[in-house]
């Protein structure tokens, strides 16, 4: 579904015969209606962030430092209009036709020696007669370089225009008056219904302000540099005159094929369409009953506590009797690799390679200092609305935290992912784990149980001598839940979850107190 439908489900509620509408409903629905042609940039996700593409026969600019990928994105651009039997031209002011077609060949792109016309100083300019003694260049070269361009493009009459890179323009105008004019009069020349890309290095010691108010649409293409890790990318629509696109900052890669941006998630494009409002159980009926009766479809669980206390393996018997149902699910793993897992699930009687072989279980490793957090969003909704997930975890937060540019970040991007996946009837659950082994001084990375619906906590805790865990519901909003302190234990192919553990206190802090005599054998000496 693209953008626009998307904006039209939301705006409608999903409902198309929505009675009462006001002036601005009539006006926001005229501006999401494309009134004009598009024209596809060659990248999908730019595509979405645009509504639907460029449209047809305006100057769109795309600035950003060496090494963004402008280039890349421009040879997109050229390649998906020789893929329509469009005419183009790709004018090079500053790398040569033969590093052009490189490039697009490292990338896979169709662009053929034709299309390149490069337009840069001759072997005469070069040498010492040939310089200026009288006349500044831009009194000279600028006007010839313009004019080959032009004359280029009116033999030509292409329908796609690329210029790389203004710089160029720039550094020979000098002055600020005559570079505006020039580029005017580059737009005033271009045939009638030719779209063209303008790539700018942002060489200029100011914003180019001016520029940004000549041309129907920017984007800003930048690098966030990391101290460790791949470094981030990410674009911004600035402008697009008479349209609706989506605002903000978009994570995207340059890899092979070419630039791939990952829109922006926003939850609120994607309806509430499920109606599936039975518990998910985890096929332990003590642990069941702890939760009360289950998962709610369509919730986020968040399961915390400190390393080694269980989180993930409960987490993954969720998984797994979703699989024995017939449900797909996703895991994304941060922390350990998958073999790891597997091996270690498979110890305590959960076999998930049957699962894994069949497509039911989808185990995903992620390293945080190679993915970006849209990325990891695009990937996650890519397995609900591709492979049809219906329960989603997330090993751990701590990993997620290290992907994001700054922690303030993670409790939103948290907050569309999981009102996303919440509309969709989706089980998620999400393991984070405390700094600490015992006792109340233990510290959470980042708050964020304010954004899950059910709240599981482990603990570990003393007693005969021995190290236990005990687990606990804290939170459930979609229905009852317990609110005893059970004891888990993990032994060979077996998870047990034992009765309440009802005559102890101070159990979460990790040293318990006996409330009455104990029995030879009571609940945590058997």
């Amino acid at each position: 579904m693209s953008f626009v439908e998307r904006e039209k489900m939301r705006f409608t509620g999903g409902n198309h015969k929505r009675k009462e509408w006001t002036n601005n409903d009539f006006m926001l629905q005229e501006q999401l209606s494309p009134t004009v042609a598009r024209c596809s940039s060659g990248c999908a996700g730019l595509d979405d962030v645009l509504g639907g593409g460029l449209p047809l026969g305006h100057f769109y600019l795309i600035e950003g430092e060496p090494g963004t990928g402008k280039t890349t994105l421009a040879l997109q651009f050229v390649a998906e209009g020789i893929k329509h039997g469009e005419k183009v031209l790709y004018v090079t002011l500053s790398e040569s036709r033969s590093e052009l077609l490189m490039v697009a060949k490292n990338h896979g792109l169709n662009v053929d020696g034709s299309a390149v016309f490069e337009v840069r100083p001759s072997e005469q300019d070069l040498r010492p007669e040939g310089q200026y003694t009288v006349f500044h260049p831009a009194e000279v070269e600028l006007n010839d370089r313009v004019q080959t361009i032009m004359a280029e493009v009116d033999r030509r009459k292409p329908s796609r225009l690329v210029i790389d890179a203004l710089s160029e323009v720039r550094m020979l105008a000098k002055d600020p008056l005559r570079y505006r004019r020039q580029v005017l009069s580059l737009k005033e020349y271009a045939p009638e219904n030719c779209t063209v890309m303008l790539l700018d290095d942002r060489s200029s010691r100011y914003a180019d302000l001016e520029l940004h108010s000549i041309v129907h649409g920017v984007a800003s293409m930048s690098r966030v540099p990391r101290e460790y890790g791949k470094t981030m990318r990410r674009l911004e629509v600035t402008k697009l005159r008479g349209c609706a696109f989506r605002e903000g900052y978009h994570d995207y890669m340059i890899r092979s094929g070419g630039v791939v941006v990952f829109p922006r998630l926003v939850a609120a494009e994607y309806v509430n369409g499920h109606e599936d409002t039975s518990q998910a159980p985890s096929g332990i009926g003590e642990l069941d009953a702890l939760a009360g009766g289950g998962l709610g479809r369509g919730t986020a669980t968040l399961l915390i506590g400190p390393a080694g206390c269980g989180k993930t393996t409960l987490a993954l018997r969720w998984l797994t009797t979703a699989a024995e149902r017939g449900e797909n699910s996703v895991a994304f793993i941060f922390e350990e690799t998958v073999n790891t897992l597997m091996g270690r699930a498979a110890g305590l009687g959960m076999n998930l390679a049957p699962f894994v072989q069949s497509g039911r279980i989808k185990l995903e490793h992620l390293d945080p200092a190679e993915v970006s957090p849209g990325e990891f969003v695009e990937m996650v909704r890519q397995a609900v609305e591709t492979d049809g997930v219906r329960a989603v975890l997330i090993d751990s937060l701590n990993g997620f935290l290290q992907a994001m540019p700054g922690e303030q970040f993670l409790a939103l991007h948290l907050h569309e992912l999981l009102t996303y996946l919440n509309n969709r009837g989706v089980l998620t659950l999400l393991v984070l784990a405390q700094m600490g082994l015992v006792g109340s001084a233990m510290q959470t990375p980042i708050d964020v149980s304010y954004l899950a619906d059910n709240i599981m906590v482990f603990r570990y805790f003393e007693a005969a001598g021995e190290v236990r865990q005990a687990i606990s519901m804290m939170k459930k909003r979609s229905g009852g839940h317990e609110r005893s302190i059970r004891e888990l234990r993990f032994a060979s192919n077996t998870i047990t979850v034992g009765p309440p553990l009802s005559h102890f206190q101070g159990i979460l802090s990790g040293s318990p107190t006996a409330l009455a005599p104990m029995m030879e054998k009571g609940p945590l000496n058997d």
